[in-house]
């Protein structure tokens, strides 16, 4: 008998709790799940949307990049052309 009361006092408490549960819920499940989604999709976007800042950052610092790699070998090239006619210079007296 001890353990039959017990068990019923734990069946009745869980479905007192799951009542209270469900009156006292701020919201419908469907507005819940609704809440969490168009929260998911906002985080989504602003993923999607640091990720293009990031890529664009990146871009640019490579065209950067690039653009001062070319201006250096265009100089190197430059010193370089201007060694070979003086060597050519040098031959030629």
């Amino acid at each position: 008998m001890k353990s039959g009361k017990m068990l019923l006092g734990l069946i009745s408490g869980a479905a007192a709790g799951a009542a209270l549960g469900l009156l006292f819920a701020p919201k419908k499940g469907a507005d819940t799940r609704k809440a969490i989604s168009d929260s998911s999709n906002e985080a989504l976007e602003e993923t999607k949307g640091k990720f293009n800042e990031f890529s664009d950052s990146l871009s640019h610092k490579v065209d950067a990049l690039k653009n001062k790699t070319k201006a250096s070998l265009s100089k190197a090239e430059k010193k370089a052309n201007e060694a070979k006619a003086e060597i050519h210079n040098m031959k030629a007296s």
